[in-house]
């Protein structure tokens, strides 16, 4: 059986022990897929997926030796429902006062 990149499958990993090796939600992992940004599952029946455990190990390699930079902050100011409003001069001297 010839994979992707035609070589050999030697091992393959199902769900369960894909979880242990990488602690994400199952639907950070689909959306990754579709992305390509992970590696592909493939079905071995109409109800067993499973990953390739050499290229679920390379994921991890890339990853650790490219450290992923954390999203901003998001801008709280902009939301629609409770937006937070900038401290006025009647907000400022109430909070010091109590």
């Amino acid at each position: 059986m010839a994979h992707r990149n035609n070589s050999p499958i030697k091992r393959t990993i199902r769900r369960q022990q894909l979880r242990e090796m990488v602690p994400l939600a199952d639907s950070t992992i689909y959306e990754m897929e579709q992305r390509g940004e992970f590696p592909q599952r493939f079905a071995l029946s109409p109800r067993c997926v499973v990953w390739d455990l050499a290229e679920i190990e390379a994921w991890l390699a890339s990853r650790r030796s490219a450290p992923i930079t954390r999203a901003p902050s998001p801008d709280v100011r902009q939301r629609r429902s409770r937006p937070v409003r900038e401290p006025g001069p009647a907000q400022t001297s109430a909070s010091k006062a109590g």
